[in-house]
């Protein structure tokens, strides 16, 4: 298992759009193949940045869900509120305590 985390910065005035199509979105993104979970955090200091993590089975499993029609239609309605370039890393996790 492997976690990808992507941090997006939002104008302000898009904020609201974005949580709205991740709302309408994330149930579909979580029943992907290989997605084990799903999660949407925004940052305390600036309303207007969100990371998304979500924990794959495998690396394939995500590069499936990035060449989906659901990613390409999700992704071009997200990135036009973007404002600046997102950044995204995959990582393995090593240690998870409860």
């Amino acid at each position: 298992m492997f976690v990808r985390i992507v941090k997006m910065g939002f104008h302000k005035e898009n904020v609201d759009t974005f949580q709205a199509i991740f709302d309408d979105k994330k149930e579909k993104i979580r029943s992907n193949n290989g997605c084990q979970l799903l999660e949407l955090y925004r940052d305390k200091n600036d309303p207007t940045i969100f990371f998304t993590y979500s924990y794959w089975g495998a690396e394939q499993d995500l590069e499936n869900y990035r060449n989906s029609e659901l990613f390409k239609s999700i992704w071009a309605e997200t990135k036009k509120l973007f404002n600046k370039k997102p950044e995204a890393w995959s990582v393995d996790k090593t240690v998870s305590l409860p």
